[in-house]
């Protein structure tokens, strides 16, 4: 896993849909780059001040999904699923276009995105990849909500708990292990919401996209998507998906076990916010980064407002 040079994409990718919370069409289109780019976000119906960089600094509003801006406030909302798919695929170096604030939903999960990239096909680059190693545990707790994540031996763990009172869903538990574990249920996992929370939901002005074409909907013991789930760990899978395309926005890829029980995308936020801001608590292996740790340790040096 460690022996390996970073990878960009073939050539162009375009995709079209609708967006989850803003309900806009939009039009997607992912574009090689060079060694070293990382994944930048580029909003191409603005006229300047465009460039978004994929970190975790980033970050703001991470409600339902995560929104990420530059330091002129220009954003764009649920990026996670591309991430997970840059991840998983081993896509160091990527520019992301978009004409609109929010990346398109498509059918919820990451599979559009990760066939999009197989099609395109995927090239080797001549620099080596840099990686994150956990050196020591960082912890963050909110009441009964926690994550953490500690060292693992040139591996990515995740462990995930999720806890509804809903009779379907239930408490369900999952481990994905990156050296064992194949990804594929876990790109296919979908997001899903509460029939009783959508009017919630809505009023906070999200989720105008949202459909049972891009979302899995639950009323009580009931499953309203006419093909039902794709897998049985369709829930907690999704939660999965979600924390690999969060902790994606590291810029490199992290070497280490995540444990949480009702985690988030604003806690998964806070735990990288905390985890970098001590340099005892991470290592780089490999050669040149792709956000060199000079960067990372300036970022630092001013006060922590994460919008959370």
């Amino acid at each position: 896993m460690l022996a390996t040079n970073q990878k960009t994409i073939n050539k162009p990718i375009k995709l079209n849909g609708v967006g989850l919370h803003n309900g806009v069409n939009a039009e997607l289109i992912i574009k090689p780059a060079p060694e070293n780019f990382g994944i930048k976000f580029c909003r191409v119906d603005i006229d300047k001040n465009d460039l978004i960089p994929a970190n975790f600094n980033n970050v703001i509003e991470p409600i339902l999904c995560t929104k990420i801006a530059n330091t002129n406030g220009i954003s764009v909302s649920t990026v996670e699923h591309l991430m997970a798919a840059f991840f998983g695929e081993g896509i160091d170096n990527a520019i992301v276009e978009v004409n609109a604030s929010e990346i398109p939903i498509l059918d919820g999960s990451a599979s559009d995105f990760v066939e999009a990239i197989r099609s395109a096909g995927i090239k080797e680059q001549k620099t080596q990849r840099q990686f994150i190693k956990v050196e020591k545990k960082v912890e963050v707790k909110e009441g009964e909500k926690f994550i953490s994540i500690e060292p693992a031996e040139n591996d990515l763990i995740i462990d995930f708990e999720i806890i509804y009172k809903n009779p379907l869903i239930r408490t369900r538990r999952k481990k994905f292990q990156l050296s064992q574990d194949k990804l594929t249920d876990i790109y296919n996992s979908r997001t899903f919401c509460l029939y009783e929370d959508i009017d919630y939901i809505k009023s906070k002005g999200l989720a105008k996209g949202g459909s049972l074409e891009n979302a899995i909907v639950v009323k009580d013991n009931e499953i309203l998507n006419e093909d039902g789930l794709r897998n049985r760990h369709e829930f907690v899978y999704h939660k999965i998906l979600d924390c690999i395309g969060d902790l994606m926005l590291s810029g490199n890829r992290i070497l280490g076990h995540v444990i949480t029980s009702q985690g988030g995308h604003a806690l998964t936020n806070k735990l990288l916010i905390k985890f970098f801001s001590d340099k005892s608590n991470w290592s780089f292996i490999g050669s040149k980064s792709i956000i060199k740790k000079a960067q990372i340790e300036e970022t630092f040096k001013k006060p922590l407002t994460a919008s959370i």
